[in-house]
């Protein structure tokens, strides 16, 4: 399953961010993923759960930003959002001379850690 291949690299990567950064655990992860990156949302979500336990990151919330494919056409300059199946030819002059701006992204656009847990005093 290519979710659960994405869905444990992200993990390591942030687990190893959190290492780094002496962190404690992690409330949230941004998942920035373009439209044409063939990931599918409900598949993701629960190979990041599975994946995230046992970890710091467990219990994570994984906040998915899904960006739109985007294209251009090399012979009239016209821009458009490619849609699913993408259409690649260009819709105003038909030219297949075009150019995939946007739509493949697979990366992680934020992590928000969790916060350190308060001591107590004990007298």
């Amino acid at each position: 399953m290519h979710e659960m291949s994405v869905a444990l690299a992200v993990v390591e990567q942030v687990a190893e961010a959190a290492r780094r950064h002496r962190a404690g655990g992690v409330e949230r992860v941004v998942l920035r993923v373009g439209e044409l990156a063939g990931v599918v949302p409900d598949s993701l979500a629960f190979c990041f759960e599975l994946a995230c336990a046992a970890t710091v990151l467990e219990n994570a919330e994984l906040v998915t930003e899904w960006l739109p494919g985007r294209a251009r056409c090399h012979a009239c300059g016209h821009d458009w959002a490619t849609g699913l199946p993408p259409q690649l030819a260009c819709p105003d002059c038909g030219s297949a001379d075009t150019e995939l701006l946007g739509g493949r992204e697979l990366e992680i656009g934020a992590v928000h850690w969790a916060e350190p847990a308060a001591v107590l005093d004990e007298e």
